[in-house]
């Protein structure tokens, strides 16, 4: 059976979202870290692990949900899918950009800030292009959506086990990541029977699980794991078993943290990197701890808390901290029908 939340969100797919999220920054943490240090902690063997299956699986769940949504007119699909992810792309590469534009402005002068700027609407800047990729893949799939779907899935594969890289990131990014998002919005229904079989049988899920841990680390130990076809294996074959490990996650209600921080993944994604830096920043020049796998776990840490206590102060504020984390009414196509922050499906 599946489990829900009070709020009718499903709850092994908030837990699964909250792994995706701590991962996400987990590597981004990590490997600031090691590049600012000049060499790796025992954590870069932690991000190695979950490299094959850690943009798959948040892939395939913001796949999940599309169906319910894809045969909507396009005026409401567009405000959904498109406008709700580009308002907070621009919202938040600008934010960004203020941060860093002394830093740009030393190395380029402030009129090449402003060039790059503009660049970031055509090349994703920095960790933002998740979302900048979504609404991407969201029109793609509306509008592919009466071509039958093993036509559009193999073109999928195709494109991934390609390794495409033009140095583009939406083109890279699209054809490395798009099999895996139409995955999940062609076999949502089986992900759901998969994850109640895990919960129906959970000792079986976890000898699934160490086999899988197994093979994943075994290839990636040995160099296989980017691998044409391998690749592509082991990106649903991870996902999968992140879906597993929410799944009796959900049954357990254990770590309800990690269920939370899928909750507001969207939030954390948008707002890590200034509690991440900050504190990656502060440990490194003070030097208190030696040993660089921790500090990148404290830096993975205080990423992930960070962006939720700025989202706690800011959601306390008469105008929502100038609606950082929620769409104004003049940024929709079609008045809002509910108060609170439309999640990333």
């Amino acid at each position: 059976m599946t489990h829900t939340s009070g709020t009718g969100r499903v709850d092994w797919v908030d837990y699964a979202k909250g792994i995706c999220i701590v991962m996400v920054v987990m590597m981004h943490s990590t490997l600031g870290v090691e590049l600012a240090a000049g060499r790796e902690g025992w954590m870069h063997h932690v991000v190695e692990f979950a490299r094959p299956f850690r943009m798959p699986d948040f892939f395939m769940i913001s796949g999940l949900f599309l169906a319910r949504v894809i045969d909507r007119e396009w005026r409401d699909y567009l405000d959904r899918k498109v406008v709700h992810f580009a308002y907070f792309y621009v919202l938040w590469v600008t934010i960004q950009y203020a941060f860093k534009a002394p830093m740009f402005a030393a190395e380029q002068g402030w009129g090449g800030v402003g060039l790059s700027y503009l660049e970031a609407f055509i090349e994703p800047f920095g960790t933002l292009w998740f979302i900048y990729l979504l609404p991407i893949f969201f029109v793609v799939i509306k509008l592919t959506r009466n071509v039958p779907w093993p036509v559009i899935w193999l073109i999928g594969a195709a494109l991934e086990m390609a390794h495409v890289n033009t140095g583009w990131t939406a083109i890279d990014e699209f054809a490395h990541r798009f099999v895996y998002i139409y995955t999940g919005y062609v076999f949502a229904a089986r992900v759901f029977e998969f994850t109640a079989a895990v919960q129906r049988q959970p000792v079986m899920a976890l000898a699934g699980l160490a086999l899988w841990a197994l093979v994943n680390g075994g290839l990636v130990m040995a160099g296989f794991a980017g691998w044409p076809l391998i690749s592509l294996m082991l990106g649903i074959l991870g996902a999968g078993a992140v879906m597993t490990a929410a799944a009796l996650l959900a049954k357990t209600h254990l770590f309800d943290a990690l269920r939370y921080c899928g909750q507001n993944s969207i939030v954390i994604y948008l707002a890590f990197f200034l509690p991440m830096a900050a504190s990656r920043i502060v440990l490194l020049k003070t030097g208190i701890i030696s040993d660089l796998g921790t500090v990148s776990l404290i830096v993975t840490t205080v990423g992930v808390i960070g962006a939720l206590v700025w989202f706690w102060a800011a959601r306390n504020t008469p105008f929502r901290f100038l609606f950082l984390f929620e769409r104004p009414a003049w940024a929709r196509l079609k008045p809002r029908k509910i108060s609170t922050l439309q999640p990333a499906e």
